[in-house]
């Protein structure tokens, strides 16, 4: 494999399409069997359903492990969008044992999802044992990592970790169980302490989720315990890319050598595909009837829920700032069919200013083409590393307002590259009420700020440059997959 430096990464979201033809039996034959498991929530599910389209690119036989039942109406349509877009993709339903949730410290369904899966790992060995051609290798989410990596050691199948977040937040996962440690039980941990990491930079205690400052919590137990798992895996793929993270991902794997550990690998920026595009025509017809560059598009991903009060201050800021813009609204953590009327949420008089100045939409919308659109400057998001992967291949500048998990330590990659701004006294954004006026000001100074554009346009090319057909990143995949192909006559 090669160095700590080299990429792998995807091609071009042009040629992200079902093959127009199916291979031969003899071509199959030839073809590594990989197989992938994602856990719950979008920002993981997705990367891996990326993935899996663009293994099959590359000509790779590819079952996706689905875990049954998903927790949102968001996650079953965006893994039967793949199945019909790739049909030789082989789907596995994973149907999760039972179990009580009161004996789990957690009432976050994506945590208990996780637990559920990690509980019902040992019914992964016939699954993985009986498919057929056997598989050549095995790719489990970071936070099944614990669990999983015993059952793919004892079938003797190669099995890569997938992290789908920053390099940045990496280093938190490897250095956190030690910090932990380092506390005695009577210890209590203070915001204004870091986290040291050798060879790279401290990172705050308040930066991290504050789940973590809970050692009895289900997540911070998971973390620890996969963390410890990490060495048994045979290398980590990340989804980030050397022109964004080039100190994290050299300092990572610089330690990880004089360690010892598998390699860490990155394999971004993992880039939407044609079976993710969804009809939302009217949102993009609005954007086409702006100015260049004019529209600030606000979303706060897939499970970031905002308080009622929050929601009416950000629209009130919107409309302070004077700027037109495309807002996504979401106040339900777990997406319903029930939730109520844009009106009734905003208030008819609020509802009637936002209407004279924006968009708003409360559905499911195609972030890739709106951010790709010409009239789109600026970016108000919670730091989910998807959506700022996808920010970064298009040139656009954000205004990162970290809501919780790795959001403020994304953030914090965002602002040195000065790709964008992150304002620090709004805290988690749970924590704080962030009147409008504020929120106004800041999303005036995103869009005039010149700086970021310049510097947004850098990464963008940083980014095209780093998943160019024919370039280095394409061939460190094949060098995977050429690894993998070594498997096929052995397992």
């Amino acid at each position: 494999m090669q160095s700590s430096s080299s990429l792998i990464s995807l091609i071009k979201v042009d040629h992200f399409q079902a093959p127009e033809k199916m291979s031969t039996s003899d071509e199959l034959d030839s073809y590594p069997h990989v197989a992938l498991l994602p856990s719950s929530g979008m920002g993981h599910l997705m990367p891996f359903l990326r993935l899996a389209a663009t293994l099959v690119q590359h000509r790779c036989r590819v079952t996706l492990i689905s875990p049954c039942p998903t927790v949102s109406v968001a996650e079953s349509r965006a893994i039967s969008s793949l199945f019909s877009t790739f049909p030789q993709i082989t789907e596995k339903q994973f149907h999760l044992l039972p179990f009580d949730p009161s004996s789990a410290n957690s009432v976050d369904p994506f945590f208990l999802q996780w637990e559920a899966i990690r509980r019902s790992a040992h019914l992964l060995t016939p699954l993985l044992s009986s498919m057929s051609p056997p598989l050549s290798a095995f790719v489990t989410d970071v936070s099944l990592t614990s669990s999983v990596v015993p059952v793919t050691a004892n079938l003797g199948l190669p099995n890569y970790i997938f992290f789908t977040s920053s390099a940045r937040m990496y280093s938190l996962f490897e250095s956190f169980p030690s910090f932990v440690a380092s506390k005695t039980s009577s210890d209590s941990v203070q915001l204004d302490e870091v986290i040291e990491i050798p060879g790279l930079s401290p990172i705050p205690v308040s930066s991290i989720p504050p789940v973590l400052l809970n050692l009895n919590h289900l997540f911070t137990t998971m973390l620890i315990q996969n963390s410890h798992s990490f060495i048994k895996s045979n290398g980590i793929l990340i989804n980030t890319f050397e022109a964004l993270e080039a100190d994290m991902l050299h300092g990572i794997n610089g330690k990880r050598a004089a360690d010892g550990l598998p390699p860490f690998y990155s394999i971004g920026p993992l880039l939407p595909c044609e079976f993710e595009k969804i009809e939302c025509s009217a949102p993009v017809n609005w954007l086409n009837d702006q100015p260049e560059g004019s529209v600030v598009y606000v979303s706060f991903g897939s499970r970031s829920a905002l308080s009622s009060e929050q929601i009416k201050e950000l629209g009130d800021g919107l409309v302070r700032s004077g700027c037109r813009f495309l807002w996504v609204v979401k106040c339900k953590k777990v997406d319903k069919e029930d939730e109520e009327s844009l009106d009734e949420l905003l208030g008819q008089e609020l509802f009637e200013k936002i209407k004279k100045h924006g968009f708003v939409i409360k559905n499911w919308v195609n972030q890739q083409e709106i951010l790709g659109h010409r009239a789109v400057g600026g970016f108000v998001t919670h730091g989910g590393w998807n959506s700022l992967v996808e920010a970064f291949w298009h040139g656009v500048p954000m205004l990162v307002w970290p809501q919780f998990g790795d959001q403020k330590i994304n953030a914090e990659v965002i602002e040195r590259s000065g790709l964008g701004m992150w304002v620090k006294s709004w805290g988690w954004g749970t924590q704080v009420l962030v009147k409008g006026e504020e929120i106004g000001e800041r999303i005036k100074d995103l869009m005039g700020n010149e700086p970021l554009r310049v510097q947004a346009k850098i990464f963008r090319e940083g980014a095209k440059k780093a998943i160019a057909v024919g370039g280095i990143s394409e061939r460190i995949l094949k060098e995977f997959i050429e690894d993998w192909k070594k498997n096929i006559s052995t397992v």
